[in-house]
């Protein structure tokens, strides 16, 4: 049912004042390394033409799930100016792959037993030299694993001090660090074998204890949780719901938070909105059709997610902030259409609601890897994904302001300051009909922002009728909005529009 829209910006109440690095982005310690990542989607996997085939055993099917992708290279100047342009962010290295790395820093050329992944010098020097170019924070999570210690032993700081001192002395220090990645999920996220959450608490005391003590400028961030509840289709009312009945032992945040005695800097945990089509047929409870990736229940996952977590925030981390520390349209690598303008409303949406509910930071995975990066591998080619939080990024101030509209499929209204500081305010509305028109009552001139696509697979994005291409190497697109009078402005189904009042 087609929906109307009453635009009052002069009446709204602000909620809250959100993080200036509010979109932020993983770049993966196996991008940095280079190693083992999800395989890409063929063509015809991604436009719809072509299904995923099932797989039946995960173990044995995981090498056909995989690839060996070499090193990232972060001195591309592609990669740097288009990540430049999204302007203030923390870049997030970690990653299961992280837990198991060992840092050879001195040339050795070896990994040592126990360990299954090698990062040298050089490839640290580039993350921070990254990280400098582009104006970046660095959060990191460190070696944890049967090359470090057992599991019956107290977790040593010997490998994190070689990676905190380097990037101290090179002038560009880590500024938050979380312990593990995911480490409910105990065995697969690379603990020490037998890894019990007693151990993980004792073993983060000990690692957030070590950095006050040496690297007190560093925020002390976790327990980077993930397998949150309200995920998934179904009703989710266990933890790890899906996640769970593949692995097999999912620990809940309270499992892992149990007994801890060092306070968090910040709290936070992992978010998709599901598993991918790769995973789909070992755990269908945790699929979404892609028939439903506009709908109301799938774009609200996000503030369940939210909502989820902040008893367990103000539980182990009161008054600080929530960081999601992995977000994307789904585990697993992503959907089909995780590269295509479809997954722009799942996007647009998370920001949205995350601003309108809490403070934070969502760090999307990823920023240039597999089939949910901002960027395509290696080319750098921006997907919708990617203008779109530039966009957001350039017209959605800080100031969070209730927009006096309820949600509902198509009239999901959210409301923030202008950017550019002047007076004035800017909508974001998504109308994620994909049948029916949404009238908007305008009482003063704006100028309008609206985003479609030839389809919703498409790989393009439009910006009022224009495609968003580069210009050459590095050039953007003509990003300016259109003159919006005052009265009534319909817009079309399937569209995102921001108005600027």
């Amino acid at each position: 049912m087609a929906e109307t829209i009453k635009l009052a910006p002069k009446t709204l109440k602000p909620l809250r004042t959100v993080d200036e690095r509010l979109m932020s982005y993983n770049v993966e310690m196996a991008e940095v390394t280079g190693g083992t990542f999800w395989k890409e989607y063929t063509p015809g996997q991604i436009d719809g033409t072509e299904t995923f085939p099932p797989i039946k055993n995960l173990v044995e099917d995981m090498r056909n799930l995989m690839q060996v992708y070499p090193p990232i290279d972060l001195y591309d100047e592609k990669l740097r100016e288009l990540t430049r342009q999204l302007g203030p962010a923390w870049v997030r290295v970690s990653g299961t792959w992280a837990t198991k790395t060992y840092y050879d820093f001195d040339g050795t050329g070896v990994t040592p037993p126990g360990y299954q992944n090698r990062l040298t010098k050089e490839q640290w020097i580039g993350v921070l030299d990254f990280c400098k170019a582009v104006g970046a924070k660095l959060l990191i999570s460190v070696a944890n694993c049967n090359g470090l210690h057992k599991a019956e032993e107290p977790w040593n700081p010997s490998e994190a001090e070689k990676i905190f001192s380097l990037s101290r002395d090179y002038g560009v220090p880590i500024d938050a660090a979380e312990f593990m990645n995911e480490p409910n999920m105990l065995g697969p996220s690379g603990g020490p074998d037998g890894y019990t959450v007693e151990q993980f608490a004792r073993d983060q005391d000990a690692f957030f204890a070590w950095v006050r003590a040496n690297y007190p400028e560093c925020l002390c961030v976790g327990p980077c949780n993930t397998g949150n509840t309200g995920m998934g289709p179904q009703d989710d009312s266990v933890v790890g719901r899906g996640m769970g009945d593949l692995l097999g032992n999912v620990a809940s945040c309270e499992d892992l938070m149990a007994g801890t005695k060092e306070k968090l800097d910040v709290y936070s945990y992992h978010y998709y909105n599901g598993c991918s089509e790769r995973l789909a047929s070992l755990i269908p409870a945790s699929h979404w059709d892609v028939s439903r990736a506009t709908d109301e229940d799938y774009l609200d996952v996000a503030a369940r997610c939210v909502r989820d977590n902040l008893a367990a925030r103000d539980r182990f981390c009161p008054g600080g902030q929530m960081w999601v520390t992995e977000s994307g349209d789904a585990g697993g690598g992503g959907d089909t259409w995780a590269s295509t303008y479809l997954d722009v409303f799942r996007t647009l949406n998370e920001l949205a609601e995350f601003a309108t509910l809490t403070d934070g930071v969502i760090f999307h995975n990823t920023l240039a890897s597999s089939d949910y990066g901002f960027l395509a591998r290696e080319v750098f080619d921006p997907r919708p994904n990617y203008f779109a939080v530039l966009l957001w990024n350039r017209l959605m101030g800080q100031t969070v302001y209730a927009s006096g509209e309820p949600l509902r499929k198509g009239a999901r209204v959210f409301c923030h300051s202008r950017k550019d500081g002047k007076e004035g305010k800017v909508y974001m509305i998504l109308n994620n009909s994909t049948t029916d028109p949404t009238t908007v009552e305008l009482p003063v001139d704006a100028v309008r922002y609206t985003l479609s696509a030839d389809s919703l697979r498409a790989p393009v994005m439009k910006l009022n009728g224009r495609e968003l291409t580069l210009t050459g190497e590095t050039g953007l697109p003509d990003l300016s909005g259109e003159a919006q009078p005052a009265g009534t402005l319909t817009l079309a189904p399937a569209t995102i529009t921001f108005l600027v009042v």
